[in-house]
């Protein structure tokens, strides 16, 4: 990545207010997802904000127990959703889902971009291409796809299903590094678009990694701008070869 020039002081507090504006917005697209408890959204929900609050029957407990009582404090800040099945809400919910998972995300992308910056460079810069983008999601679609395909031959032989969990893990990693790459691009597309300014890039990336997380949070089509966000990744992870600057060729096999 190419070094970027110092920001000025108008352009730091756009950034700063910019990255806390994202987190707020996480926050209480949070606690619309506990809040809506849509049924057919209940697992996404449950892995990205948390299981909600329940107060169901006191069970027997040592004396002086409640003293570890984790959610003792958010039982203490809770309303009443508005929607059905109405059920108690705690704004620290939200919250524990931005310093969770929001974080995680954010810590992930972050450390890719810190460890692969070359690799990651070009990825974006393919993103950023006319058609980078659309490109990406069908590659990421078809290479689903093809994975999908291995797993299903893998299973259902002996010798290499061992396999399995390492192309699991193998995929997982290729996901990760290129939702690290697309936030570092969306981070851009807002210091061109918006007129941020020059920025360092992991301060580009951390804007990024918030609005993922906040689409994610989306009521209903937060799934679908996962699965976007995902596809897009392994996407251009396949197209450029893990961000080779030769992409896919064979010119490496003559010497």
């Amino acid at each position: 990545m190419s070094e970027s020039v110092e920001p000025s002081r108008p352009t730091r507090w756009r950034w700063v207010i910019a990255i806390v504006a994202l987190g707020v917005i996480g926050v209480l697209l949070a606690i619309a997802d506990i809040a809506l408890n849509a049924p057919w959204l209940g697992p996404v929900s449950d892995i990205v904000v948390g299981p909600p609050v329940t107060f169901g029957a006191v069970k027997e407990r040592l004396p002086g127990s409640d003293r570890f009582e984790r959610t003792k404090p958010v039982q203490t800040f809770t309303f009443v959703s508005p929607f059905k099945p109405r059920a108690p809400i705690s704004p620290l919910q939200g919250l524990r889902a931005l310093l969770s998972n929001g974080a995680a995300l954010i810590f992930i992308a972050l450390a890719v971009l810190v460890v692969f910056p070359n690799q990651a460079r070009i990825a974006v810069q393919r993103l950023e291409s006319s058609g980078g983008p659309i490109i990406a999601v069908v590659a990421g679609v078809v290479t689903a796809l093809l994975v999908i395909a291995a797993l299903l031959l893998l299973r259902f032989t002996l010798i290499f299903l061992v396999l399995v969990p390492v192309l699991a893990a193998v995929v997982l990693a290729i996901a990760l590094f290129g939702i690290a790459c697309v936030t570092l691009a969306i981070g851009r597309l807002m210091q061109t678009r918006l007129r941020f300014g020059s920025v360092h890039p992991l301060i580009a990336a951390l804007a990024g990694a918030l609005v993922v997380f906040d689409l994610v949070l989306i009521p209903y089509a937060g799934i679908v701008a996962l699965a976007v966000v995902t596809f897009a990744g392994l996407g251009i992870v396949t197209l450029t070869r893990f961000g080779s600057a030769s992409g896919w060729s064979f010119r490496d096999l003559n010497w």
